[in-house]
């Protein structure tokens, strides 16, 4: 007994690692994990019994948590706008632009991937969308299956980083980081993902620019004025609701929840403008945002029970001595974690890293002088992987959903290898180079909010003598 009492930490970590392989809901595993382990630590005498009475107060955080109000906001604009035709709008003309270079096609579909990312903040909705819409002209045009299917599911992984990523909102929440800074510190990352995925585009065109080829003269329908008309209708409603949803939160106009119900707003207008609205697409938004949200809401509840255990029993000085005797100082802490991340992410989806991971990491982070909101981008750019790798890979998934029979599921899955390895690229250089998520953050006020209304005695001359 003795030998469990010391290493109940590490016996209950392993526990809901071992709840998670057998496949068990990841909200339920966490909770009866935590409440098993809750029992045990009472019966040992490490917890008091009361101490689980902290669990009203936070399953009751959980609920009237105002930032997780963005969620079901964001996720009704992407599912709204999945079915807007803005991305067909967008990527014919964006398309018909690069159609000239090897690649066209492939930088078309990035671009456009970022734009929707910038829109929607759902990766679902992009990835389905860019399937749809760009995977048989593609195919058509002499793209190779591998790279058609790798950069479609590369495309829609970039809106987990870019803005208004509901992995941002869901870090910053854990990270008790404000989400302005969050998107703001995301703005370079997300920048430098697009050029590294363009720059692989450039390399394949140059080495193998069979698989990559430009678009022929027949399907270059538009020309000249025509051309630039069609860009224009497709990006202007575009970057109005990118306006709205990050030009209002990053001036300070709009909390982060106000930004993403005037998004949901925006969305509605772009579909009713397409005339695309109608009951059935609102019952489908509706029915998708219900359900995504009910499972964060489930998993977070879930992750709570078993963070708070964990605490009680000594997890967080368990998690601290052991990352903190890492070699290496803070780049040796990022390593180890970043790999953790990126193989435990084979098993886990984002939510449950995010709200299961990141409350055991931040501590010892925060402990090693580690800028948070540094550290949460970085994560989020890790996260990105576990759309992209087997066996839980959700944007392959949804890839393998919409593509045709005739494409083999080995293809879709080599298709992403090198995709991954960008990403990657993209965390090293993240890990190297802090600079590139801290200069987009403002700097913070020098003004004490707690002496603004103090009152200073100021100095009076001494009294006249009128003697």
């Amino acid at each position: 007994m003795s030998v469990i009492r010391d290493n109940m930490a590490p016996l209950m970590f392993g526990g809901m690692v071992l709840f998670m392989l057998i496949g068990y809901p990841a909200a339920f595993s966490l909770a009866a994990t935590g409440l098993f382990f809750g029992f045990i630590g009472i019966e040992l005498g490490l917890i008091r019994p009361d101490f689980l009475g902290n669990l009203t107060y936070q399953l009751f955080g959980v609920i009237s948590n105002d930032l997780l109000l963005a969620i079901p906001f964001f996720t009704f604009m992407g599912a709204i706008l999945e079915r807007s035709r803005l991305a067909e709008d967008l990527l014919d003309s964006i398309g018909q632009l690069f159609g000239p270079m090897r690649g066209g096609l492939s930088y078309a579909v990035i671009i456009v991937g970022a734009i929707l990312g910038a829109i929607t903040g759902t990766v679902a909705a992009s990835v389905i969308a860019m399937g749809v819409i760009a995977m048989q002209p593609m195919l058509k045009n002499g793209y190779s299956v591998r790279h058609t299917m790798g950069v479609m599911a590369a495309s829609g992984t970039i809106t987990q980083l870019i803005p208004p990523s509901l992995v941002l909102i869901v870090l910053a929440d854990q990270l008790g980081r404000s989400v302005g800074d969050m998107y703001a510190g995301a703005i370079g990352p997300s920048l430098i993902q697009i050029a590294l995925f363009c720059g692989w585009v450039f390399i394949l065109s140059i080495f193998r620019p069979e698989t990559v080829p430009a678009l022929p003269i027949t399907e270059r329908t538009l020309h000249g004025w025509a051309l630039a008309e069609k860009c224009l209708r497709g990006i202007i409603p575009s970057l109005g609701l990118i306006f709205l949803v990050l030009g209002t939160l990053f001036f300070g106009l709009a909390t982060p929840t106000e930004a993403g119900a005037m998004g949901a707003i925006g969305a509605i207008a772009i579909a009713l403008f397409n005339r695309t609205l109608t009951y059935g697409l609102l019952y489908q938004a509706m029915a998708t945002t219900m359900r995504i949200t009910a499972m964060v809401v489930f998993i977070l509840m879930g992750a709570r029970v078993f963070s708070l255990v964990f605490q009680g029993v000594g997890g967080k000085v368990w998690i601290e001595h052991l990352l903190t005797a890492l070699p290496g100082g803070q780049i040796g802490f990022l390593l180890f974690v970043n790999f953790f991340i990126f193989i435990i992410a084979f098993f886990l989806d984002f939510f449950e890293i995010a709200f299961i991971i990141i409350p055991l990491l931040a501590p010892v982070a925060a402990k090693l002088g580690i800028d948070l909101v540094w550290f949460g981008v970085l994560i989020c750019a890790n996260i990105q992987t576990s759309f992209m790798h087997p066996p839980f890979g959700y944007a392959l998934f949804y890839l393998r959903g919409i593509a045709p029979p005739t494409i083999k599921s080995s293809d879709i899955y080599w298709g992403a290898v090198p995709w991954v390895f960008l990403q990657l690229i993209l965390v090293l250089i993240l890990i190297l180079w802090p600079g590139s998520v801290t200069y987009w953050i403002s700097n913070p006020t020098t003004v004490d909010p707690n002496k603004v209304f103090e009152l200073q005695q100021p100095d009076l001359p001494p009294p006249l003598d009128f003697r």
